[in-house]
């Protein structure tokens, strides 16, 4: 063998030039690798946050429905309360018209009002009194006047009047 002037060197299993390229390639698979992994989570994040917001969405619906339910029911007691209102502002005024139309002369000890009758009992000095100031108005007013008389011990007539108004014309 011939000699040689340069002093034997180990051979690398990898050049350097080799080592740098490897390098290179295990950053970039390990960058992918991250890259990989990062939007993994940001996908599994993502999806909880919708699921979240369609649990919510389901959620705020049925709250949304519930609420238009009650506030169908206070409409509909509102209606109610309204209409009682004005029955009672009908029935106050017909209780004062019906007193209006009591002459002095006549004194009432009993009244029942019903939707379609009204009886009158009381004191009056003498049936012409009670027929021209009491019961001509109430006969403009019923369908049906019946009235009966019976002595009190002061001279004057005790009356118990029952008027009614026909089921028909309630209904009007």
């Amino acid at each position: 063998m011939s000699k040689s002037y340069l002093k034997p060197r180990s051979k690398q299993l990898l050049s350097d030039e080799m080592q740098l390229v490897l390098l290179f390639f295990t950053i970039s698979i390990v960058m992918l690798f991250l890259t990989y992994g990062f939007l993994k989570l940001k996908i599994y994040t993502f999806q909880e946050s919708i699921t979240r917001i369609e649990s919510k969405k389901v959620e705020l619906k049925h709250n949304i429905d519930n609420m238009q339910h009650q506030i169908h029911i206070i409409l509909q007691e509102s209606d109610r309360v309204e209409k009682v209102v004005t029955e009672n502002s009908v029935l106050k005024e017909s209780i004062r018209n019906l007193f209006d139309l009591v002459p002095d002369r006549i004194i009432l000890s009993q009244v029942e009002l019903d939707k379609n009758s009204l009886i009158l009992k009381g004191t009056t000095p003498s049936k012409d009194v009670y027929e021209f100031l009491l019961q001509a108005p109430l006969r403009s007013i019923f369908n049906n006047t019946y009235t009966s008389f019976y002595q009190a011990e002061n001279g004057w007539l005790n009356f118990v009047s029952t008027n009614t108004i026909d089921d028909e014309e309630v209904l009007k």
